[in-house]
């Protein structure tokens, strides 16, 4: 854990890791430093076989104003250092489930971060915003394709080329909520979806993941898919869940 002002910050709670971002005094703005340091976290998450799952949140009223404005075109973006949808495509590539816990509003680049993620639990009050195209931005490829495959073409559009703002009401209808919460209920919320998913069988949780997000995508590879079902099919884990559903328990799985 880095104990930079500013920078992104790694908790870890039993198989709960948390992410948090943490500039609350410009809204949690995203700076070039704070990607690679994202990814470096990304990448130590992964490689921690006994975590099982990822919470991304941040600090303060808000979850984030997005990648600074001043840094696009020609600036850290058009660099040979990772840009920001390096880290979006990177934070829907890991290995365990992710759930974005929206402490409060989210705005440009940062509403394709929470798309990234596998659930996406909000407050009431908090609102979204993608201002692209009033600031004469044409977004990138990977993130018009969330909202595609998340939200539908249809609210891609209206979110991308009117630019609407949408409360947090209309962010569950559309989608874009997995869950709508008081504010004092994101906490408990967050952890007990973080417990069932930690306390779920680790090859199948990560492989059908992995699965539904290439499905999703439209680049599904079978092969690949068939082979994990092999994994799983052969697993201790699998004989656990038929042992402990035949005996009226819960479960207890150690991935392998």
């Amino acid at each position: 854990m880095s104990d930079a002002p500013g920078v992104p910050v790694l908790t870890l709670d039993g198989p709960v890791a948390t992410i948090r971002l943490n500039r609350p005094a410009v809204h949690n703005r995203i700076e070039p430093p704070d990607i690679a340091e994202l990814l470096r976290l990304c990448d130590a998450v992964d490689a921690d076989k006994s975590l099982r799952v990822l919470v991304i949140t941040a600090t303060g009223k808000s979850f984030s104003s997005g990648f600074h404005i001043g840094e696009i075109g020609g600036g850290a973006s058009e660099s040979a250092a990772p840009g920001f949808e390096d880290l979006t495509d990177r934070v829907e590539a890991c290995r365990v489930p992710t759930i974005c816990a929206l402490n409060g509003g989210v705005y440009g680049g940062s509403t394709d971060l929470a798309l990234a993620c596998d659930f996406r639990i909000g407050v009431a009050g908090m609102s979204m915003f993608m201002p692209a195209a009033r600031l004469g931005l044409h977004y990138y490829p990977g993130g018009m394709r969330r909202y595609v495959s998340r939200l539908g073409v249809d609210t891609a559009k209206r979110l991308f080329l009117l630019a609407e703002r949408l409360d947090a009401a209309e962010l569950l209808r559309i989608g874009f909520l997995t869950e709508l919460v008081e504010p004092d209920a994101l906490a408990p919320t967050v952890a007990a979806r973080a417990a069932t998913l930690a306390a779920n069988a680790p090859i199948a949780v990560q492989g059908m993941k992995i699965a539904l997000n290439t499905i999703a995508r439209g680049d599904t590879d079978f092969t690949a898919i068939m082979e994990t079902i092999r994994i799983n099919r052969h697993s201790v884990d699998l004989k656990e869940g038929q042992k402990a559903w035949m005996e009226k328990r819960p479960p207890r799985f150690i991935g392998a």
